[in-house]
């Protein structure tokens, strides 16, 4: 079974220090194909180019913090939510903002992950701001607001919490501004594979092992003392 993973986003997927490939996704991913007793084959991409390897055939599925919207719909199919996310907005301490919405304004640059759904919502929510975006995943984007090259930058409250416990000076502007089912997805010619992974992720929430990755890797920063 070969998935393709972006291991540059932490908690999700990364490489931690003993340059092992691990995280949310891919320990969901090799605890399913442990049950299938299956090889599990991890290949990594940047975030713009996990739906290009899976489309054209390098991977079976993608296992990533995904955002089933309306656009990704009309080239892959997405399973059942697996977690969600919360999006939110950071800026170096000091700033002069205390909330996502005072960012709205012009001459002020927002850091977003190229191609995600973080920078469709600062598109959508944030239109007077200007847009950076970012190859790399959200540590490009974070670089960019520490360095001063973006004012601020978006993601999702995990993912920020582990990037504030490792960077000084990072905080969290006040309020949400999107909540988001997050779930794998495969190629349309591939309906045994989504009622396969949909099948599973039931499975795992019914005998408690999908909580108790989520509130290890996503709801808490635990995994860090484990990882980093």
């Amino acid at each position: 079974m070969t998935i393709a993973v972006q291991t540059q986003g932490p908690p999700v997927s990364f490489i931690n220090k003993d340059g092992v490939r691990t995280g949310l996704a891919i320990e969901i991913a090799r605890m399913m194909a442990a049950d299938m007793e299956v090889e599990l084959i991890i290949q990594d991409y940047d975030w713009k180019g996990l739906i290009p390897a899976l489309s054209s055939g390098k991977a079976d599925f993608i296992a990533a913090d995904m955002t089933p919207t309306a656009k990704r719909h009309m080239q892959i199919v997405f399973t059942e939510p697996v977690f969600y996310s919360e999006t939110i907005a950071f800026a170096m301490e000091g700033s002069g903002y205390s909330k996502w919405q005072d960012l709205n304004n012009e001459g002020i640059s927002v850091a977003a992950t190229q191609a995600s759904s973080w920078a469709d919502t600062a598109r959508k929510l944030l239109p007077n701001a200007e847009l950076k975006e970012f190859s790399g995943g959200t540590a490009q984007a974070v670089q960019a607001v520490v360095s001063g090259r973006a004012n601020s930058g978006l993601s999702d409250k995990a993912t920020i919490a582990g990037f504030m416990s490792s960077i000084d000076g990072i905080v969290v502007l006040e309020g949400e501004l999107a909540q988001e089912p997050l779930g794998f997805a495969t190629r349309p010619d591939s309906m045994h594979l989504l009622l396969a992974l949909d099948n599973y992720v039931r499975l795992i929430q019914a005998d408690g092992r999908l909580q108790q990755q989520v509130d290890y890797w996503w709801n808490s920063t635990a995994w860090e003392a484990d990882h980093k």
